[in-house]
């Protein structure tokens, strides 16, 4: 049997990023070869990430990246359990070398664009941070301007393509639009869904109470049309100056809103409560909190 020393068990830990004695007890397996110990424990990274998958990732980062020329944007969400790790530079490497292989290809399936490297390199760093990670979504913004923002926690971030215009108002634009998180783009774009919602809630309001339906109905009127400016880009007072919307803006540079894509990490996950006193007892065995 070989001799495992420190520097075999030292160099396999800092290739791999695993434990002590997970380390030495491949290389005993391997007899000494730090090349097939790797090579076996790839082997068992799939298992190990799928052992991790069922577990919540509602942390991470969203990132933008869009073409030279200004046509063509993409708008990324990788997940992880913490945000300690959304932070960790692997993590962000692992992040941003998902985000270039979708603009290369110009795949925007995140089942077909985790085939093959992308998904080793995946499970890789599962095996070595410990957390569940999953690329989310992908979504590919395109028009004759094209601009994007992301915000400086990495847990925000818009694109926005606009008819006409510079790169500059239409980054401007998916800054406002991380910023103030509009619904839709236009007025008449809001869901017939969302918009009858918003009149049952209006019509639940104190003072309805006990109005001729006329007046209720005119009251509504101004209610709705108020809603939908607030929630509608367009229409939303540009935070950079109040003073003109933000239609007013694109329409100053010669142009209109093709589309816009904001996503933030995390948002319609359910996160699983965790009691920690219950699994803290549990592990011990008391059965009591």
């Amino acid at each position: 049997m070989a001799a495992i020393t420190a520097a075999m068990v030292k160099e396999l830990r800092e290739r791999t990023g695993l434990g002590m004695m997970e380390c030495k007890k491949a290389l005993v397996e391997a007899g000494g070869d730090v090349d097939a110990a790797i090579e076996e424990l790839r082997k068992s990274s799939g298992l190990k990430a799928a052992k991790k998958a069922g577990r919540t990732a509602a942390e991470g980062v969203s990132l933008v990246k869009v073409s030279d020329d200004n046509t063509v944007g993409y708008i990324l969400e990788v997940n992880s359990e913490t945000d300690f790790v959304a932070r960790d530079d692997n993590f962000m490497a692992f992040a941003n070398d998902v985000l270039d292989v979708a603009f290369a290809n110009g795949e925007t399936d995140v089942a077909k664009l985790m085939e093959g490297d992308l998904e080793a390199k995946r499970e890789a760093l599962v095996q070595k941070i410990g957390e569940n990670i999953t690329v989310r979504r992908v979504v590919k913004v395109e028009g004759p301007v094209v601009g994007g923002y992301v915000h400086s926690n990495n847990k925000i971030a818009s694109i926005v393509a606009i008819s006409a215009g510079t790169p500059e108002v239409a980054r401007d634009i998916a800054m406002h639009a991380a910023a103030v998180n509009p619904r839709v783009g236009k007025p008449e774009e809001m869901p017939a869904e969302e918009v009858e919602k918003e009149k049952e809630i209006i019509k639940a309001q104190p003072d309805m109470e006990g109005k001729p339906a006329e007046i209720v109905e005119k009251m509504m009127g101004g209610r709705i049309q108020k809603f939908l400016k607030e929630n509608s880009l367009v229409e939303q007072p540009f935070v950079k100056n109040p003073e003109q919307t933000v239609g007013q803006l694109i329409k100053g540079a010669g142009g209109e809103l093709v589309g816009f894509v904001r996503l933030e990490v995390g948002e319609g996950i359910e996160k699983e409560e965790v009691d920690f006193a219950a699994e803290v007892a549990a592990a011990a065995g008391t059965g009591k909190a």
